[in-house]
């Protein structure tokens, strides 16, 4: 397996493992996030891809080496890695149904006192969906428009690094693109990018680098276009 890891690493991980009680999950994973730089880890469903975000975000039982911007997060709470610029955006698209778009926005700063990189007027300007329903509870909105809240209330925690599984599922072509336009904005910014995804589509297409998982390892890094070029790997670890 070739690297091509970046000098300057914003997530660096380490011959990770991570358990759900006895079941070993992961098996010594290594790769590492750089700013400004947008990685797409592809899989099948079970691979350990959603595991691998939850490891980082200290939410299971992992083990080796787990650093961000040097620091070691194995040991802390979930909230304390968010709080040290890690945003963590689920496939279940994690809404407060009854609060609306503006509210939810609002819970998702860092600091009302002092704001981030990111306003309200940049949401709405990469959104303008969501300006529109601002004022709309946000369990109404369609699947599309409540992973546009869920992408942008993780910005308005001013994250560093963002990881974020599944984006895509089962939105519609035209709202897949405007999740595309979201993650190059991000990367423009010189936000750091993890993203988890079945659509080799779009992965391919504004990622810097790909790594695909299977069974809980790395099994291959390259560029889009060295994944492109392996059939091997393509068949062996990610066709149906």
């Amino acid at each position: 397996m070739t690297t091509d890891i970046a000098v300057d690493t914003a997530l660096d991980i380490d011959d990770l493992h991570a358990y759900y009680g006895k079941s070993h999950v992961l098996h010594g994973v290594r790769f590492s996030v750089a700013p400004g730089e947008i990685v797409a880890l592809l899989g099948r469903n079970g691979s350990g891809r959603s595991t691998t975000a939850k490891a980082i975000m200290g939410m299971v039982d992992a083990r080796g080496g787990l650093c961000w911007q040097g620091r070691s997060l194995v040991g802390l709470a979930p909230h304390e890695i968010a709080h040290l610029g890690i945003a963590y955006v689920p496939e279940s698209r994690d809404i407060f149904p009854r609060l609306t778009v503006h509210q939810n926005l609002m819970l998702g700063q860092k600091s009302a006192t002092r704001p981030g990189r990111w306003t309200f007027d940049d949401m709405y300007g990469m959104f303008p969906r969501l300006k529109e329903r601002q004022h709309v509870e946000a369990g109404v909105l369609s699947g599309g428009e409540q992973q546009m809240l869920t992408l942008c209330r993780a910005l308005m925690g001013d994250p560093a690094l963002i990881i974020i599984d599944e984006p895509t599922e089962g939105l519609a072509p035209k709202i897949v693109e405007l999740v595309g336009q979201y993650l190059r904005t991000l990367k423009s910014r010189g936000i750091a990018v993890l993203l988890i995804e079945q659509k080799l589509t779009i992965a391919l297409d504004i990622s810097d680098r790909v790594l695909v998982m299977g069974h809980g390892s790395i099994v291959f890094e390259g560029t889009p276009q060295r994944l492109l070029g392996d059939t091997a790997v393509r068949k062996e670890w990610l066709e149906v």
